[in-house]
């Protein structure tokens, strides 16, 4: 009994593998979007990028748009 629990738990993580694969194919045609929604929108991008080309803090501006220095830092790399 156990030998044929183990048989089948070693090839459980390729089936699962296998449907998530499907499953992200699927959304994809279909138009989703896969991943986390950005903190920021592409409209609201403009600003914190032009504010930081103008030679303000990250820090400021992070504070000013309610989102991470992290965040900001990363929109025009």
């Amino acid at each position: 009994m156990l030998t044929l629990l183990g048989g089948l738990a070693e090839f459980e993580p390729d089936a699962i593998r296998a449907r998530t694969g499907e499953g992200r194919e699927r959304a994809k045609a279909s138009g989703q979007s896969l991943g986390r929604k950005p903190k920021l929108t592409s409209c609201r991008q403009h600003e914190p990028i032009q504010r930081r080309e103008r030679g303000e803090p990250l820090g400021s501006i992070a504070r000013s748009c309610n989102v991470s220095p992290s965040t900001i830092s990363r929109l025009a790399a």
